[in-house]
């Protein structure tokens, strides 16, 4: 099923239908997951999570590989998976390839392609280059949005912070319950006002969703940055006693989280050891209860 658009939040531009058909590949024949009425008395639903950081296909052995990334995508036996760094034709690195259908492709997998920046082609005639975040999953995908959020730009001289694309959300029918999961990439840099700024953001999107959510992604900040804090008001960290996720050959940091609405009971969590990108993937095992969106 292709996505369908929705209104905007406080004018924000979302992704047009035509980019979402464009960039929503299903790999594999729906399934009649939404069979079951949703219902308050439901029994729950198992739902198992990620996030990977990676890396636009390079280990951290900084050889690209992408049959070394979908393996590691592979094992982690998600159902649904938000990935950051994300190429699409973007350059040389990654071998000009469509990193979000081709991933999609080995495993089996719907994507959702939310690029960050998409640029004129390298060459006159090719594919336009893009950089940014997606999700994939196993199970059909209702709608689709490439949200803004405050960025600072890092392909343009002296950029200062303004709104950019790239904060993917996926509605996801999931044995009829209706879940929503964003993928997000927060800002590098030391400076902490940016991802401030991103946080409120991404909080303004989520706040006109009903029904349950799950915000993963590389957020470049521990659990308890002080610009993460708002978070927790609407979210709960899945693996607070997780271990670290970057980098990935003997991490001394968690940046990489799975953040889930207090609708949703965490069964358990855990960063995953795998040297197919420079940061660690994170898992996570949840139960969804039925009662719609």
């Amino acid at each position: 099923m292709e996505p369908r658009s929705r209104r905007p939040v406080r004018g924000r531009r979302r992704a047009a239908a035509a980019l979402a058909a464009a960039v929503l590949a299903t790999a594999v024949p729906a399934a009649d997951a939404d069979a079951d009425s949703p219902g308050a008395r439901a029994p729950s639903v198992p739902l198992r999570v990620a996030t990977y950081n990676i890396h636009a296909g390079a280990g951290a052995d900084q050889v690209f590989d992408l049959d070394r990334t979908a393996r590691a995508v592979r094992d982690l036996r998600a159902d649904v998976i938000g990935l950051q760094e994300v190429d699409v034709h973007w350059g040389a690195r990654s071998d000009f390839v469509d990193e979000a259908r081709a991933l999609a492709g080995k495993l089996g997998m719907r994507v959702f392609f939310a690029p960050i920046y998409d640029l004129d082609p390298a060459t006159p005639g090719g594919e336009r280059r893009r950089f940014g975040v997606a999700v994939l999953s196993r199970y059909p995908v209702l709608e689709a949005e490439n949200h803004e959020i405050t960025r600072l730009s890092t392909q343009t001289p002296d950029p200062v912070p303004a709104p950019a694309p790239g904060f993917a959300e996926v509605t996801v029918a999931v044995r009829g319950a209706h879940v929503h999961v964003y993928s997000t990439h927060l800002d590098y840099r030391a400076d902490p006002s940016i991802r401030a700024a991103q946080v409120a953001d991404m909080l303004e999107v989520l706040a006109a969703d009903r029904g349950p959510k799950v915000l993963v992604g590389d957020f470049n900040a521990e659990a308890t940055a002080a610009e993460l804090a708002p978070l927790w008001r609407r979210l709960r960290d899945a693996a607070p006693g997780g271990g670290g996720t970057y980098p990935a050959v003997d991490p001394v940091k968690r940046i990489d989280l799975v953040t889930v609405s207090p609708d949703i009971t965490v069964v358990g969590a855990e960063a995953v050891a795998t040297r197919a990108s420079d940061h660690r993937p994170v898992v996570a095992d949840l139960r969804l209860h039925r009662r719609g969106r």
